[in-house]
């Protein structure tokens, strides 16, 4: 097969490729610090005092697995078909999470980008224009002729070898800028699936206390009710009435701002299922469809570091920020350029590339700044707090991670007894309530005691239900607290950002 280079073009290769090669051989170093992963912590536990084995009591128990892995889908344990679809929906349309998709794939494109610097850069060019001389002058066309065409093609090769690794070192801060948009895009979807999931608990959580408010409000209107039978009868003191009717006042009172909070919070879910309110369809919880996990994870801090999005995306911004270092301080050092130009210059298209047509040119270009009023050297260092600045922040976000992880602990064991005390008081106020409905019974006792009774234990029954909204709410933010488990399901994170 015939090569289609013309003869003038043959020798141009090895013109070029020996200074090619040779800067390719210097280009070995790079300038700047290399980066670290962060020493991961050497506590063993999160709180000043080792946390109980078990958490809770009986059917409400929850045991703390150390090494125990998170599930990717977490919000499964719950055992709640509706839960399950709502996150499903949510991580479908919600804006935060498509907005924080195209972000790493925007970082990615950059990336992308980035890698051209490495390579030599070729430009083809073709240009024609006709020309008059003027008559007083030498025409430049071998033909003498004052009017000519002249067609230009060339080819144009341009590289800037990396010989102290500036451009590699650029390269490095793009990855990682890759790395912390795509531990955002964990993030924002750790984020999401944990407030949705607290979302619905307290939607149901509201819900039962409405419909327990509700009732009290009954039961005490009946009693006023009694209480202005008596009065009429003169059984009764107007005092009492008048207290009763305070008393249900009160209680009506703490009705609209409990319904208040109930729609709001599913506008909440509208929003966070990325639809408006008056589109949305939000099905109502209720605290008796979820189920308490016995088996909760306890992962050491040294795991947490590793897993947590946040804290990865803080260790990506420190690692970008080493790498800026290296390109501050390439951008001191001298830069080389070498380039290479070959065409042909006709003034009939149909010539080009024949004898006489031809032209071509290597040049090598080596600058080093002299003078710059110290800029370089004050970007330099102004690169160097910035690093200093992204230990800090590195530091300040793995502190949070475990301030997180330990205040979580705290508030389940508190809301566990906090449960338990509910519980306790509940099961007291309906053994008074059967006692008295059975002392009624018997004409020991009237109604009114009956009723002040079911409002006590109605009273007992609302502070169960918020014990009981508290302890899943808590669940959910050990499960956020500890990352969610986002490393559990590789394939579907890496399509999730397509």
């Amino acid at each position: 097969m015939k090569t289609l280079i013309p003869r003038k073009f043959r020798t141009l290769p090895a013109l070029i490729g020996a200074p090619l090669i040779g800067a390719t051989l210097l280009a070995g170093c790079m300038v700047g610090p290399d980066f670290h992963r962060p020493d991961a912590p050497k506590n063993n536990r999160y709180t000043v005092q080792p946390m109980p084995a078990t958490i809770g009591q009986d059917g409400d128990a929850q045991h703390l697995v150390a090494g125990m892995d998170v599930p990717a889908q977490w919000w499964t344990l719950f055992q709640s078909r509706q839960l399950d679809a709502l996150v499903k929906q949510s991580l479908k349309a919600n804006p935060g999470l498509v907005a924080a998709q195209a972000a790493l794939r925007q970082a990615q494109e950059a990336e992308a980008a980035g890698k051209g610097a490495l390579y030599p850069t070729v430009t083809a060019d073709y240009n024609v224009s006709r020309q008059r001389i003027a008559g007083t002058l030498a025409s430049p066309a071998a033909s003498g002729y004052d009017y000519y065409t002249l067609h230009t093609a060339q080819l144009s090769v341009s590289w800037a070898p990396d010989l102290f690794g500036g451009n590699r070192r650029q390269l490095e801060a793009l990855r990682a800028q890759t790395d912390v948009q795509r531990f955002e895009l964990d993030a924002a979807r750790l984020s999401l699936t944990s407030n949705v999931a607290v979302a619905a608990i307290q939607q149901a959580g509201l819900r039962a206390q409405v419909e327990a408010t509700r009732k009290i409000i009954a039961s005490q209107q009946e009693t006023l009710d009694s209480f202005q039978r008596q009065l009429r009868l003169g059984q009764l003191a107007l005092a009492d009435v008048a207290a009763q009717q305070a008393t249900l006042a009160q209680t009506q009172a703490t009705l609209p701002p409990l319904q208040k909070q109930l729609d709001q919070q599913n506008d909440a879910l509208a929003a966070l299922l990325g639809v408006a309110p008056a589109d949305a369809q939000v099905p109502a919880f209720d605290l008796a469809d979820l189920h308490l996990p016995g088996q909760l994870p306890l992962n050491l801090p040294s795991q947490l570091v590793a897993q947590r999005p946040d804290v990865r995306a803080a260790e990506a911004q420190l690692h970008a920020a080493s790498a800026q270092v290296g390109v501050a301080e390439a951008n001191r050092l001298p830069k080389f350029t070498l380039s290479a130009n070959a065409g042909s210059a006709p003034t009939d298209i149909g010539n080009l590339f024949k004898d006489g047509t031809v032209f071509w040119n290597l040049a090598a270009d080596v600058s080093q700044p002299l003078f710059d009023a110290g800029s370089l050297k004050h970007q330099q260092r102004a690169a160097e707090a910035a690093l200093d600045a992204a230990k800090a922040q590195y530091r300040g976000t793995v502190i949070a991670a475990l301030q997180n992880v330990a205040d979580t602990l705290y508030a389940l064991k508190a809301d566990a007894d906090a449960l338990r005390a509910a519980q306790i008081a509940e099961q007291a106020a309906q053994r008074s309530l059967d006692i008295n409905r059975r002392q009624f019974d018997l004409g020991d006792v009237n109604r009114l005691a009956v009723l002040q009774a079911e409002q006590a234990w109605q009273q007992t029954e609302i502070m169960l239900v918020q014990a009981q909204a508290a302890r899943y709410s808590d669940t959910a933010a050990l499960f956020q607290a500890l990352g969610g488990g986002w490393w559990q399901n590789q394939h579907d994170r890496e399509t999730s950002a397509k």
